[in-house]
């Protein structure tokens, strides 16, 4: 089968996370790079991914790169690329894409510039002057950073964050995909007790249930890359036949959680049914002030409110003293809070064992661990 090039973006701070798990489901030549890991496999990887990936924000396949620093040069190395071995003569194929330092700033001018490239190639393959472009759509995208040119194609479609079970939201949510980060560097096993006081709509709790049960994500979503031309519909059955082959079923994991808002306590179970996950997550109406574990082995992994205006950043200060208090030493437990305050430690009464820089959207945050 024909290897493609392939691109996988992520959040910054995930890429060893998101490597890893690349290299678990198979896929060959890893490379991380900041915000992307690049990888290989043919048109079986491409849906694997997809279906697979708790990291990954979409997966492209790489058409193509080279330096441009005129826009003569842009339009002559797009048409030199490949096209006609993934776009049909009547895909739909958009163009977007961004440009950071370099020569070629303007993105309308680079957009269409790329699109009559790829017109002209095709033109010259399919012999026809006029592209209907009523079949699949193949989104084209395109980075420059540094004159250096990157031309793709993305198979994903709807962002890969989205699961599917979170149509509605709390006030400030926190990123499936990094949700997903948190959980695996808290290490989520089928026999794990976790805990969020701060459940929100239950992004935490969910992620690390369907990790506990090895449930892919994106057994229930459908990718662009279905009605792909290049790629067979068998590809798609076979790859969610393993997926669901996978899923264990007798797991003694339990997700507790806890919210001050009765509206949040009722999305966690409603998002937790929709994910299939219901089953393995308690939720209760709960100040943390009030919190507290049963016996034995668990996790806390959370994601304490934080606001921008400096009323919200003091009760957040005053949240994360009551965190100190109430979140007791105990061999037998540990805990993963992310936070965007750099002063987070001195409020918590406590120096974290270990730290990782994490951004949750474009807010440079740092995951705190206490371990022992």
């Amino acid at each position: 089968m024909t290897k493609y090039n392939l691109v996988a973006p992520c959040i910054f701070g995930v890429e060893g996370i998101l490597a890893s798990e690349l290299r678990r489901i198979g896929a060959e030549d890893i490379a991380a790079e900041n915000g992307r890991v690049l990888f290989s496999g043919d048109a079986s990887m491409i849906a694997r991914a997809n279906i697979n990936s708790r990291f990954a924000e979409r997966i492209l396949i790489n058409v193509g790169s080279f330096s441009a620093t005129s826009f003569t040069q842009l339009f002559d190395g797009v048409k030199a690329l490949p096209f006609e071995e993934y776009i049909a003569s009547d895909d739909e194929f958009p163009v977007k894409g961004w440009s950071i330092n370099s020569e070629l700033h303007s993105i309308p001018d680079c957009q269409s510039i790329i699109k009559k490239a790829v017109v002209e190639r095709l033109k010259s393959v399919y012999k026809i002057e006029w592209f209907q472009e009523t079949a699949a759509k193949l989104q084209i995208q395109f980075s420059i950073l540094k004159n250096d040119v990157t031309i793709m194609i993305d198979t994903t479609g709807f962002g890969l964050h989205k699961r599917g079970y979170r149509e509605n939201s709390t006030e400030a949510p926190i990123k499936e995909t990094l949700a997903a980060a948190m959980c695996d560097i808290a290490r989520i096993f089928p026999d794990t007790t976790i805990y969020d006081p701060f459940c929100g709509s239950g992004t935490i709790l969910i992620e690390a249930a369907m990790m506990a049960k090895k449930m892919a994500p994106g057994l229930k979503n459908f990718f662009a890359a279905e009605r792909f031309s290049f790629i067979d519909a068998s590809v798609w059955q076979a790859e969610r036949a393993r997926a669901r082959d996978a899923i264990l079923t007798d797991i003694e994991f339990h997700a507790y959680g806890f919210d001050i808002d009765p509206a949040a306590v009722s999305l966690t179970m409603e998002n937790a049914k929709k994910a299939g996950v219901d089953k393995y997550i308690t939720v209760k109406l709960q100040d943390v002030s009030d919190f507290k574990m049963e016996d034995g082995r668990a996790i806390v992994i959370t994601n304490p409110p934080y606001g921008e205006r400096l009323l919200d950043i003091q009760g957040a200060e005053q949240l994360y003293k009551t965190m100190g208090k109430v979140f007791h030493d105990d061999k037998d437990k540990r805990f993963f809070i992310i936070s965007p305050h750099d002063e987070f430690e001195s409020f918590y009464g406590k120096k974290s064992d270990k730290r990782r820089k994490l951004y949750n959207g474009m807010i440079k945050c740092q995951l705190f661990m206490y371990l022992k």
